[in-house]
């Protein structure tokens, strides 16, 4: 095993990534394969001579701010950020920072936004920040999940619902898959320092025990952005809905929306909206 990892690390990924993907222009003359050693070290804003050192193994101990520069510019998955933050044998539990600092956690959805959820009435549709509060929805959305207590309290988040509110185990027969699938996308999205996301992490650890703390550790598990859920509503009961995600850039919001999946399910949720059957349409009719 070499004992530059590091640096051998570094200069792989370094490699791995083309001039075009780092929005640099491309040449026919290129003979080094990705990103040259000048390219990176300007992108990450640090000098060509420290990224020599470092991919030399002459240097070990990068600071938290060069880590998070070079990882972001090599847009390296959440595995490989662990990896370097492993790679970087830091002492005395020091934790350096490989991703980017985290803007503030946003509370609130722009008007434009609130204006996209009036268009895809009557579809359940929500936005939620990074950390799963809810921020906005449809009332359609609302009419879905209000009669299993998604929507109560001052400020609902879909992590703490899921995972301390007895209804939620009730309403998803397929409960753990989709424990599985938020848990990986919150844990996935998430600044990997981010104080609220540690906060709301600490009280679920305490409220919910291992049934959240195991999944969270899981960093493998990759989020879907797609899929399909069943729910047992207690008014319109067996729904089988299909799924969206849309992330709105430099915000840290998602825009999720539930779409049925057959006929009876379209029809189910054109009456709990007090509808004549034909307002949402199973995805894949047409007519």
């Amino acid at each position: 095993m070499s004992d530059n990892e590091l640096g051998l690390f570094l200069r792989s990924r370094r490699e791995a990534v083309t001039p075009a993907e780092a929005g640099l222009p491309t040449s026919a003359r290129r003979r080094t394969p990705g990103l040259r050693r000048s390219e990176l070290a300007t992108l990450a804003g640090i000098s060509v001579e420290y990224l020599t050192r470092l991919e030399q193994g002459r240097d070990r101990n990068p600071s938290a701010q060069v880590l998070g520069a070079l990882a972001d510019v090599l847009d390296l998955t959440l595995a490989d950020r662990m990896l370097l933050r492993r790679l970087t044998k830091e002492a005395d539990g020091a934790d350096p920072l490989v991703c980017a600092a985290a803007p503030a956690l946003s509370r609130a959805a722009r008007p434009t936004v609130r204006a996209v959820l009036d268009h895809l009435e009557p579809a359940p549709a929500l936005v939620i920040n990074w950390i799963g509060d809810i921020l906005a929805h449809t009332a359609g959305y609302a009419r879905l999940v209000g009669p299993i207590g998604v929507l109560d309290g001052r400020r609902p988040n879909l992590l703490r619902h899921l995972f301390t509110d007895e209804r939620a185990r009730v309403a998803y027969p397929d409960w753990d898959r989709v424990a599985d699938d938020l848990v990986a996308r919150i844990r996935h999205d998430v600044p990997l320092r981010d104080p609220h996301l540690a906060e709301l992490a600490d009280e679920l650890t305490v409220t919910a025990g291992a049934d959240f703390a195991d999944r969270f550790a899981d960093l493998v598990t990759v989020p879907r952005r797609t899929g399909s859920q069943r729910l047992d509503h207690p008014d319109a009961g067996s729904l089988h809905l299909l799924q969206e995600t849309f992330g709105l850039s430099d915000e840290g919001q998602q825009i999720i929306v539930h779409l049925p999946a057959d006929a009876a399910t379209a029809t189910a949720l054109d009456r709990l909206g007090g509808r004549r059957p034909g307002a949402l349409r199973a995805v894949g009719e047409t007519g």
